[in-house]
């Protein structure tokens, strides 16, 4: 029931000795999945920007007798992570809190900590289930969304792209064809740059092709006897995690370590708390949660995607 109060005419059959069971409230929960997608830091601040600042490109040949050529180098993109409250609560009346016969709102706590932890996955994964479409974008980015073929480098111009041009379907192949566009990243000035996979990312659609993929000591869903070259390099030393909040049964996603940290990111600008009192004048029992934080992405190279076939 969205809003209101929860009074004895919400719960008659609560009022009643006779039950048998309780249910519905809590459900037992995955383990927390966002923490294995994104880098996480504390904040002190309303919200936190990153600042793009592009290196030096290629020396040039200096002719004997002649000056060093000088470069310059500017700031670009700024992404900003603008943190955000989410908060939930109930009231129940003092009669209803007296007259309830099974104990059911002692453990509502345990419901909202549910609740919480629910929004903070759901928020997160939006982060990649959203990251094709170009209507969400980060704010101060480069302008395009979270996977793109033609992201922007920053001041000196040019593109890059974090994502399959041809979109396919999870397999060996595609994989691999993802990691060689990882292998062969560069910076904002075109200069090539280690960055490396750390981890597969795919829902729970794809998670049985994930494990025969990624376990298998040969070739998968072949004949032929050759070896599993992404098993046998370590290719994506993480291996692969599934996400039960990622909503397109197709899309999968390889996390990299690009910058450090500095690719998909996430900020704890207030814990989750919670409080609970009661209203003076109606003996009204309250309970509420609140948590403040962000999610999104600085530098795109950070994760990589196809969108399947």
């Amino acid at each position: 029931m969205a809003g209101g109060t929860i009074t004895t005419g919400n719960i008659p059959r609560l009022l009643q000795d006779g039950l048998n069971k309780v249910f519905g409230q809590t459900y037992d929960e995955h383990s927390a999945e966002w923490d294995k997608i994104f880098d996480t830091s504390t904040s002190k601040k309303n919200f936190e920007l990153d600042q793009q600042y592009e290196g030096f490109g290629l020396a040039p040949e200096k002719p004997e007798g002649q000056d060093v050529e000088f470069d310059s180098a500017s700031q670009g993109f700024t992404p900003q992570y603008k943190h955000i409250t989410y908060a939930k609560g109930f009231i129940v009346t003092q009669e209803a809190m007296e007259d309830e016969l099974y104990g059911v709102f002692k453990r509502r706590a345990r419901s909202l900590a549910f609740s919480m932890q629910q929004t903070k996955e759901t928020i997160a994964a939006n982060i990649l289930n959203n990251g094709f479409d170009s209507s969400y974008l980060m704010t101060g980015g480069d302008g395009v969304e979270l996977f793109s073929t033609a992201h922007l480098n920053g001041p000196s111009g040019g593109t890059y792209s974090n994502e399959l041009a041809i979109p396919a379907d999870l397999s060996e192949a595609s994989i691999e064809d993802l990691i060689i566009q990882i292998g062969n990243a560069t910076d904002p000035r075109g200069l090539k740059i280690a960055i490396k996979p750390t981890r597969l990312i795919v829902p729970v659609a794809l998670a049985f092709e994930a494990q025969r993929i990624m376990g298998s000591v040969l070739q998968n869903d072949t004949s032929n006897n050759a070896t599993n070259a992404l098993k046998d390099m370590n290719a994506i030393p993480g291996g692969h995690v599934v996400n039960h909040y990622l909503t397109d049964t197709d899309a999968w996603f390889i996390k990299t370590d690009c910058g450090g940290g500095e690719g998909l990111k996430h900020f704890t600008r207030r814990a989750v708390s919670f409080g609970e009192d009661n209203a003076f004048t109606t003996g009204n029992a309250r309970m509420k949660a609140d948590e403040r934080y962000s999610f999104g992405w600085t530098d795109a190279r950070g994760c990589y995607g196809s969108q399947g076939a």
